[in-house]
């Protein structure tokens, strides 16, 4: 398929990709204000799966699966939505919508370390982009309270970077493991069953929903992160995978932080402290180095389809159409 960077569609795809994840973050502080956090994630991954599902069902796309690849589209879910997403939305209790994004933001970093550990050999220059990154998130991490404005905010920055991590986990390990041959009905397993999980969470935890309780606010907030969240910027982001240069699919990923911090500050009047700007700069820098430098590794390296002893395998970081990408999941999308 051609991929075209001048396409009208391409800049409207991608304008709602940085716009509507870079604002996820805006509409999960807002649900949260009278929805309980792991349940209000729940709420909405398990309604845009019957969504998603339904569409699938409609336009008579097969649900084709071994149980091996149900398993692993569910343990990608646990991880990715439950131990990413749930926990971002327990984290912004105690630190506000533009830390957290700034924080998610360190995701691509952590695939390189994973990527080291298990015998790969970053280039320099992403292991520099890795250094410079960190150093942000230690700025701060170790800015403790100055940096967020909230006196839980040493809680709410180890929680994000434990739920940050989680998704690196997930996005390392998608690629690797048996998962169902559609990316949307993948989505769709993933998203059932990481919501399921964040309601039982929740339950444990003692969440309990009190309906009379729940603001107008919250309820459209919500429907939001449904709505558009998960299935507009979900669905322009694949589109994007197969018509536009991933050089540019990729910018996403140092794009939405921005825009979060900008949005929370305009709407919810949180504070931006020079603290947050200098090391928020720093993971910027620091994920636009790894991001273009493995861009550039991947133009002139190796294809992104190998055999191995047991048949064909894709590439970790490669699309459904073979080009590689630096991360096969989006790292920003809360």
């Amino acid at each position: 398929m051609e991929r075209n960077g001048h396409d009208i569609r391409v800049w409207l795809a991608l304008a709602a990709v940085y716009v509507v994840w870079g604002s996820t973050y805006l509409g999960i502080a807002i649900a949260i204000e009278t929805l309980p956090p792991m349940t209000s994630g729940g709420l909405r991954f398990v309604a845009a799966a019957l969504i998603l599902g339904t569409v699938l069902l409609v336009r008579a796309v097969p649900y084709r699966m071994s149980w091996r690849q149900f398993g692993g589209a569910a343990l990608v879910g646990l991880l990715l939505l439950a131990g990413g997403n749930g926990m971002v939305a327990v984290a912004e209790q105690h630190i506000s919508s533009g830390l957290a994004a700034l924080l998610v933001a360190s995701t691509p970093l952590w695939l390189v370390v994973l990527r080291t550990v298990f015998r790969d050999r970053p280039h320099v220059l992403t292991l520099a982009g890795v250094l410079v990154g960190f150093a942000g998130v230690a700025f701060l991490s170790l800015g403790g309270d100055d940096a967020s404005g909230s006196t839980g905010s040493g809680v709410g920055i180890a929680v994000v970077l434990l739920g940050s991590f989680s998704w690196s986990v997930g996005s390392f390990i998608s690629p690797r493991i048996p998962m169902p041959a559609n990316p949307f009905v993948a989505s769709t397993v993933e998203m059932a069953v990481g919501g399921a999980a964040l309601l039982v969470m929740g339950a444990v935890q003692g969440e309990r929903l009190h309906l009379g309780a729940v603001s107008w606010q919250s309820w459209a907030a919500l429907a939001y992160l449904v709505l558009v969240g998960s299935l507009i910027g979900f669905t322009s982001y694949i589109w994007l995978l197969g018509h536009a240069p991933i050089s540019l699919v990729s910018t996403y990923a140092y794009v939405n932080p921005v825009v979060a911090v900008i949005l929370g500050t305009a709407i919810l009047s949180e504070p931006v402290t020079g603290a947050m700007l200098v090391a928020g700069a720093l993971i910027v820098v620091g994920v636009a180095l790894v991001v273009s430098t493995e861009r550039r590794k991947r133009a002139g390296g190796r294809p992104a389809v190998r055999k191995t002893a047991t048949g064909p395998e894709r590439d970790p970081a490669s699309s459904p159409g073979g080009e590689r990408l630096p991360d096969a999941r989006p790292a920003t999308e809360a």
